[in-house]
């Protein structure tokens, strides 16, 4: 018969959340990327104020310090602009490639 230890009961019975670095979050960042692509203006500014804050507050949630929420939501932008220079870059070398770069 088989009798479980409590270290071994209390790891069935508690849990710990693990909090993976914003940056790898690439499906957010690849989602916000596009959406700033397709808007312009105040709808961008709104969108982007709008999915700082949801980051903020779900990093506050979970427990994590001002300060390394404001460094995790900065991580993210930083981010999410290297996405939109890649994916712009990606698209002006295929588009140079297919001779439909414009001329200056």
């Amino acid at each position: 018969m088989s009798v479980q230890s409590k270290k071994t009961l209390k790891a069935m019975t508690t849990s710990e959340i693990v909090v993976f670095p914003v940056a790898s979050r690439a499906g957010d960042i690849a989602r916000c990327a596009a959406a700033l692509d397709s808007c312009h203006g105040e709808e961008a500014v709104r969108f982007w104020k709008a999915e700082c804050r949801k980051l903020a507050d779900q990093l506050t949630s979970l427990g994590l310090s001002e300060s390394e929420v404001r460094q995790q939501v900065l991580t993210f932008q930083a981010e999410v602009q290297g996405e939109l220079v890649r994916s712009h870059q990606a698209r002006a070398i295929s588009e140079s490639r297919n001779g439909r770069a414009i001329k200056r």
